[in-house]
């Protein structure tokens, strides 16, 4: 009898910890209110990396925005992190905008680039390609990327790089095309190509991290439209399944995502996928989802990562009819 009770006990404190575990994602899946979390993963003996992912921050220059990107960076500076990484959309409307029109927000994002103290590693976001498809009748750019590839000083879209025993991938998501949204999310044959080449030099047993401003993996839509409704081509990665089968074979602990603008962690078969927020929120106009203007926090040491969602303070200006 003692045997028996002692076992039910156990059974009940295991499932009551399930189910508080379940609820804990759960409270952190598109925009939910948790904002601090830790779990296990595979990572690295060799030390702490302490970085802030930011992304979205659709840079423009009316309603006070360039004293909200001051105060985002300030806020970043504060977490004295080992890097920063920004998920994209740096500015807002390249895509459907001459060069001109949109150099004022460049140089607007560049002043909040530049102040930020720690390494700053971006990714590239459809708003950041810069006259894809004009809306005022001029020519497409012949390279929509220049743009960005002159800011940042990169030499390409996509790329790799190491920090105290994590292998660090940023990948190009946005593939322009003909119909009516305009772009897909994608990650071309010879992007993949280049993630195959990348990761082949690389240990299995390294902790690999993940960065691309259009989700490879969200249940968003799934939460805010219905289990039913599949996300749009132009809000997720289409080849999703192609990029993660490649992934697979390596010790992926997390990947960093942008687009959608709502807070929301989930995990996948050992690999934590991580929607950043927003620092502009909802488009400058507050809230998303009950997701405030913010920035990730995230923590790697060892076996085990913590993200936490830090609301930066910003108080939005956007007039209701704009």
């Amino acid at each position: 009898m003692i045997n028996s009770g002692g076992e039910k006990m156990a059974h009940d404190l295991t499932r009551r910890k399930f189910l508080y575990r379940a609820a804990a994602w759960l409270a952190v899946l598109a925009g939910g209110s948790a904002t601090r979390v830790a779990w296990p993963a595979r990572g690295s003996e060799k030390g702490t990396v302490r970085l802030v992912f930011y992304t979205d921050v659709h840079t423009r220059t009316e309603w006070d925005t360039p004293a909200a990107l001051k105060m985002a960076a300030d806020a970043i500076n504060a977490q004295s992190a080992d890097l920063v990484i920004a998920g994209g959309d740096l500015i807002t409307d390249g895509f459907q905008s001459p060069a001109a029109a949109v150099a004022p927000r460049w140089d607007a994002y560049m002043r909040m680039h530049r102040s930020i103290t720690a390494d700053l590693y971006p990714a590239i976001g459809n708003h950041d390609l810069v006259a894809a498809r004009p809306e005022d009748g001029s020519p497409p750019a012949a390279d929509p990327r220049a743009v960005f590839l002159a800011n940042t000083g990169l030499q390409r879209t996509y790329y790799s790089f190491d920090a105290v025993g994590y292998h660090f991938v940023v990948l190009d998501s946005i593939q322009v095309t003909a119909d009516e949204l305009q772009y897909h999310g994608m990650i071309g044959t010879e992007q993949t190509d280049w993630l195959k080449q990348d990761l082949s030099k690389v240990s299995r047993t390294t902790p690999v991290v993940v960065v691309t401003h259009v989700p490879l993996l969200s249940a968003f839509y799934f939460a805010s439209r219905g289990s039913t409704v599949a996300a749009p081509k132009n809000r997720v990665v289409v080849n999703n399944i192609d990029v993660l089968n490649v992934l697979n074979d390596h010790n992926v602990i997390l990947v960093l995502q942008g687009h959608l603008h709502v807070k929301e962690m989930i995990r996948w078969q050992g690999t934590t996928f991580i929607v950043g927020g927003a620092v502009c929120g909802m488009w400058w106009r507050g809230s998303w989802f009950d997701t405030a203007e913010g920035f990730s926090r995230i923590t790697l040491t060892g076996n085990r990562i913590e993200w936490e969602y830090i609301d930066y303070g910003w108080q939005p200006r956007r007039p209701a009819n704009q």
